[in-house]
């Protein structure tokens, strides 16, 4: 009987301390999982992410992170976003083409999040009304505003070529969106390089007059940027994050005359602007992981832009695209 007795103590013993044993395992296991999971989430972006503008109105991000906290902070263009990214105050931002590349040619740690395809009408050269300039080739000598490292930069690269000029048969004037305008105003500039609602807000206005476009360029996309520590350790996440902007983009399908308010908010645009903005915005819009003409288009402008010296280093665009697991 005490051989028994002893015998089932010791299974009593041992059983205990296999189950405190998964007890703990179970826990550590638990602490595991959430430590990895994220408790704020940082967003960029800027006047022309209207996805972003739209998703933030209506709470989509907050409603697909139930328990994280969601921070927005705004810039004025692309390259102050990347800037964001590389010294990791913001977890993913919006961005035009151009910027993405002078960053990655600094050296600055990025991975490409997804794409969208850019309005045919997406950027243009604007001139002062009474502007004398009537043709591209009336552009040599002249001051031509635009926002260094901006998607503007590439469009002003591509238009140049298009001229047969040299950015040595300019005189580029770098200014930020808001100074450029006043700029054109005063006619400080001969011109100016910019992307939209600027354009449509130049249109309405009636100050200024549209030289030329983009519709007669090869199509250009914007981009979706993160940090690549946060693509690697919550992968999840980064898919809700495309997630979330295809379902703004359905929601600015479904409802033009509200996004266009919601810009209209968003930005201290006219809603005459932002009405403008959205009618010129291709329908569907999709976000989606990076396609082998995405990324072409990014190494060109990199081959440009290295070719033209207006780059350090030279890039391979593909190396830095996110690729979720299958």
């Amino acid at each position: 009987m005490n051989k028994l007795l002893a015998y089932g103590l010791i299974t009593i013993f041992s059983t205990g301390l296999l189950l405190s044993g998964c007890s703990k395992q179970t826990q550590d296991d638990k602490k595991s999982i959430d430590s990895n999971q994220i408790s704020t989430l940082n967003i960029g972006y800027q006047k022309a992410a209207l996805k972003l503008i739209v998703a933030k109105q209506n709470q989509l991000f907050e409603k697909q992170f139930p328990h994280v906290k969601i921070e927005w902070k705004e810039f004025p263009a692309g390259p102050q976003t990347l800037e964001a990214l590389s010294v990791n105050s913001i977890d993913f931002g919006y961005t035009g083409d151009a910027p993405i590349v002078f960053a990655l040619s600094a050296g600055k740690q990025l991975n490409y999040l997804g794409y969208e395809q850019s309005s045919r009408q997406a950027h243009a050269i604007l001139l002062p009304n009474q502007s004398s300039i009537k043709s591209l080739a009336d552009l040599k000598g002249k001051r031509i505003a635009l926002t260094r490292g901006s998607s503007a930069h590439n469009f002003l690269a591509e238009t140049l070529k298009q001229a047969h000029l040299s950015w040595a048969d300019i005189q580029p004037v770098w200014l930020t969106p808001s100074d450029a305008r006043a700029a054109l105003d005063k006619k400080a500039i001969d011109a100016w390089a910019v992307w939209d609602p600027y354009i449509s807000a130049a249109e309405i206005d009636g100050n200024a007059k549209i030289l030329f476009e983009s519709t007669d360029l090869p199509t250009t996309y914007s981009y979706y940027l993160a940090q690549p520590n946060f693509v690697k350790n919550h992968p999840k996440d980064a898919e809700k994050v495309l997630a979330v902007l295809n379902q703004s983009d359905q929601w600015i399908n479904a409802h033009p005359s509200e996004a266009a308010e919601i810009l209209a908010k968003s930005t201290g645009l006219d809603v005459k602007v932002t009405q403008k903005v959205i009618a010129k915005k291709p329908k569907p819009n999709p976000v989606a992981i990076l396609s082998s003409e995405a990324i072409q288009s990014q190494q060109k402008i990199a081959d440009l832009f290295y070719s033209q010296k207006l780059i350090p280093n030279q890039i391979e665009a593909a190396q830095f695209v996110w690729k979720p697991a299958q």
